[in-house]
């Protein structure tokens, strides 16, 4: 193989990439921009293709066609990563520290949390790799090549691995054909392919070769009555020009022969995954965001309370370093132990049932917060509200009325094409007209048929009437330019259906123009040596071939406009994110009149539609304000895309986006949570957090609701217990300036939290009400602390009312039945006004949101209740049981529980006024 030298140099395992040394003199070239001869001859190859010695020489100095894959983590690898979480350190520390003072079953319960919190979590996250390994394979897996035994012997096609695959062989594609490399087309009939993976383009793509390659024209990139095919400078450049195809992309319809240039990690698809990725490491997703805030008001409290206590206890009571235990306890009585079980068990069991009922794989638990956060859905056009195929939408005469004929014509066009051409299936244009109307009842037959070539840009059929003998008749429908020059009009008449085809165009619809002739019947091609023959019905008796020449002095029949056929659930979708408060945002690559045009197709208003050249001229402050009013986005870069995630996550939404090729990658990564269809690319399914059995809206609206659902869990979690341990700790604080003795013993202390968390369990398997899921769920730090402040105050209260009530024993004559008494008493009212927490904070809420709904569902939470209902249990039981001893417990009077139940009927009473208000 004579490559550059430069190349040579590079040894085993590498290939020469698109620019590469000329081995004359040195300078670089583009392998794009040289003449197909040239590219033969820089890549030592020939139409005829490689031999066998030379394919297998370079496999093995340039390595197997395969693109790096992401290395899943291993298990032990994603449990060492749970310990990052924010609380799971915090509660280490406090482990060390309980260890360090020799609280060691403190410590022991504090190791048992953190251990069953990163196994949950590590688990989860392990399930869904593996499950993600089965999604890798919608690749092309071989490829038709030319090979040749020897130098001298004939070429053969045969099927290789697409691995085997080398730069300069030859390949065949057809249509349904994955591209399986960077290739240049040698040559091609009818050929068109499908890159909206790479590009975003919503239709498929003429490619025809070309012996000297220029820069892409206008022609190029979009037709001006096929609007839906973008143009602009986000599809410039190599993706525009005609001559090659990439690998990532299928071909739609025809067949051609084309020379590998680029394989592995030099192809554009390998690159542009490579170029996507961002400059620094992506900002925090918003359940990252809410987690850190809050653990920060957590360590302040924490770092702050232990030593308050020491002072405290020094300076009025004479006590040292004797309290350190205690002050311990206090600074975990504080921390939420349990929120790391209780957030992984949630994210872990709604990602399961969405993995089981929905097929919704969640590869980053944390993901399935944000997605109950999310405020705003950004996402393509393309395949989520549009099927990505056309259906007709009206068929019109030139004065722009309803013509059932019009279509009628098309429609045999159509049909002749593709029993006359022999074509393998018909292409989207016709298959629309195909369902539309039935050719198959009309009278004419088929006589001969020119397909639609990119040149002429017409498709035309000859057929003949039983009834007229002697008269053929040419249909002929293309692009509405081509057709109109070609039919006997004035020029004034011929700019006035320019003008109308146009409005059409603007208004999102694809136009075909749809004229006919007639001419005498003959039996002989008048065809010249440069026109190419229509190709004959093999009957006996077939007539002659006509030319394209006969193509003149058409009659101007109408036009046929088509329009996206619509996703049937996507309507529905919209509706039920709209309701659950989700902003939808459309960024496509597509022209704007027809994004605006399936949007009011599906009941949602476009607006007014920014286009990617007005986002250019914007800066960032003036594009983040015409952001939030925009809900369509056309003619989008990879790099807007993810200019307008990151605008609206600056401006506190949290943001989903979903992509499926390569040139949403930087969305996907910009956004708080990347979601992917399974048929993405294999870097979109990588760099997802939440990948779809289907690109289906309606899946998402079913990720939505799990994650508020756990999201709601979580927060009436912390609610619950974060009120409560401030209350408790503001009245240890208290309680221990006042008394002459600890308020609390720290083996009582853990006693009451292990009793606290075993209840807490009960909120991994709440339901929360529907009507609570109406809205974004987000952790937002600030008002949390706002809730726990008032609830833990109002808890506060309470516990200090009870201390009136024990203040008799405390007073009496016997100082160690009065310090057991009080442990007693205070043991049991903590346990209960916890109870009384969890039930009311759930119940509380639900009925303030179904007052406002006119809702009259009064259920009581299942799990919540029992589970609250036990630890009220545990709290009088406890005391009096053989473990009371132990603890440093006795009975209590009677008395005491009927002046303990005033006071919690007080607590219940002002603590469910505040929810409702709070709700309300």
């Amino acid at each position: 193989m004579v490559l550059a030298p430069d190349t040579a140099a590079r040894g085993a395992g590498r290939q020469p990439p698109w620019g590469s040394a000329s081995p004359a003199d040195g300078t670089r070239h583009d392998l794009a921009a040289l003449t197909s001869l040239q590219v033969l001859r820089h890549l030592d190859t020939g139409p005829r293709g490689l031999t066998e010695a030379q394919a297998e020489e370079r496999l093995v100095r340039f390595g197997g066609h395969t693109i790096p894959e992401r290395r899943t983590a291993s298990w032990p690898r994603l449990f060492g990563r749970s310990l990052r979480d924010p609380f799971t350190a915090v509660l280490l520390c406090l482990g060390l520290v309980s260890a360090a003072v020799a609280a060691w079953g403190t410590a022991c319960v504090i190791l048992c949390l953190v251990v069953a919190s990163c196994a949950l979590r590590a688990s989860g996250e392990h399930r869904a790799d593996r499950s993600m390994a089965g999604l890798r394979e919608l690749v092309a897996t071989t490829a038709t090549v030319l090979r040749r035994a020897d130098p001298d012997g004939a070429p053969r096609l045969r099927d290789i691995p697409v691995g085997e695959l080398v730069p300069g062989d030859v390949i065949r594609i057809g249509p349904g054909d994955l591209v399986p490399a960077d290739v240049r087309l040698l040559r091609a009939s009818g050929l068109t392919v499908r890159q909206s993976a790479l590009t975003g383009e919503s239709t498929a793509v003429t490619k025809a070769p070309v012996d000297a390659p220029g820069p892409p024209t206008l022609s190029d990139l979009s037709d001006p009555f096929t609007p839906s095919v973008p143009s602009g400078p986000s599809y410039g450049g190599v993706f525009a020009q005609r001559h090659l195809c990439f690998q990532g992309s299928s071909v739609a319809t025809g067949s051609g022969t084309a020379v590998v240039l680029a394989t592995g990690a030099h192809t554009r698809l390998a690159s542009a995954s490579r170029g996507s990725l961002p400059p620094k490491p992506p900002a925090r997703s918003a359940f990252d965001r809410s987690v850190h805030g809050i653990s920060w008001v957590l360590i302040r409290f924490m770092l702050l309370t232990p030593p308050l206590v020491l002072m405290a206890d020094a300076a009025l009571r004479g006590r040292g370093v004797e309290t350190l235990p205690f002050a311990v306890a206090v600074a975990v009585g504080l921390t939420p132990e349990m929120l790391p079980v209780i957030v992984t068990a949630c994210l872990a069991r709604g990602a399961s049932l969405l993995a089981r009922t929905h097929q919704v794989i969640v590869k980053r638990l944390p993901a399935l917060h944000d997605l109950g956060a999310m405020d705003v859905l950004c996402l393509d056009k393309t395949g989520t509200l549009t099927q990505d195929r056309p259906v007709v939408h009206r068929a019109l005469d030139g004065e722009g009325r309803d013509d059932p004929g019009v279509l009628r014509w098309a429609a045999v066009n159509a049909w002749w094409t593709l029993q006359l051409a022999e074509l393998p299936a018909p292409d989207a244009l016709d298959e629309a007209l195909l369902d539309a109307a039935d050719p198959e009842d009309e009278q004419d037959d088929g006589v001969a048929a020119l397909p639609f070539d990119p040149v002429r840009r017409l498709a035309t059929v000859v057929v003949r009437h039983p009834r007229r003998l002697g008269v053929h008749t040419l249909v002929v429908k293309g692009a509405v330019e081509n057709v109109l020059e070609r039919c006997v009009l004035e020029e004034a008449e011929r700019a006035r259906l320019l003008s109308l085809a146009a409005r059409h165009a603007d208004d999102g619809l694809r136009v075909l123009a749809v004229a006919t002739a007639e001419r005498p019947a003959r039996t002989r091609a008048c065809a010249s040596a440069h026109s190419h023959p229509y190709t004959s019905a093999h009957t006996p008796d077939r007539p002659g071939d006509r030319a394209p020449a006969d193509e003149r002095g058409l009659t101007f029949r109408g036009f046929v406009t088509f329009r996206d056929a619509l996703v049937p659930t996507a309507a529905d979708a919209l509706e039920a994110l709209g309701a659950r408060g989700v902003t939808v945002k459309i960024l496509t690559g597509d022209h704007p009149g027809t994004a605006a045009r399936a949007c009011r197709d599906l009941g949602l208003d476009p607006g007014e539609v920014v286009a990617a050249d007005r986002m250019d001229a914007l800066s960032d402050a003036e594009l983040a304000e015409t952001v939030w009013r925009t809900t369509v986005f056309a003619r989008c870069a990879p790099e807007h895309k993810a200019r307008i995630a990151a605008l609206l996550r600056a401006d506190g939404h949290t943001v989903g986006f979903l992509g499926d090729g390569v040139n949403d990658l930087p969305a996907l990564r910009a956004a708080d949570v990347g979601i992917a269809p399974r048929d993405a690319v294999d870097v979109a399914r990588e760099s997802a957090d939440v990948v779809l059995a289907e690109k289906d809206l309606t899946a998402i609206e079913h990720a939505v609701t799990a994650g508020r659902r756990s999201s709601v869990t979580i927060a009436t979690y912390l609610r619950s217990t974060l009120s409560s341990n401030l209350g408790n700790v503001i009245a240890m604080l208290a309680a221990g300036l006042l008394l002459p003795f600890l308020p609390m013993l720290p083996a009582q202390v853990l006693a009451q939290n292990l009793c606290f968390d075993a209840a807490q369990l009960a909120f991994a398997y709440d339901r929360p009400h529907p009507d609570v899921l109406r809205r974004p769920t987000a952790l937002r730090p600030r008002a949390f602390l706002r809730v726990i402040t008032g609830f833990g105050a109002l808890n506060a209260v309470a516990d200090l009312a009870t201390f009136g009530i024990l203040a008799p024993a405390v007073n009496g004559p016997d100082g160690m039945d009065a310090a057991t008494v009080f442990h007693s008493g205070w043991f049991t009212e903590n346990l209960m006004t916890q109870a009384l927490v969890m039930l009311l904070l759930r119940i509380g809420r639900r009925t303030a949101e179904n007052r406002t709904t006119g809702h009259g569902d009064r259920r009581l939470p299942g799990p919540i209740g029992w589970a609250a209902t036990g630890l009220a249990a545990a709290g009088v039981l406890l005391p009096a049981s053989p473990l009371g001893p132990l603890l440093g417990m006795t009975a209590l009077p009677l008395l005491y529980y009927v002046l303990l139940g005033a006071v919690l009927a007080l607590y219940a009473g002002a603590l469910t006024a505040v929810v409702r208000r709070a709700a309300g």
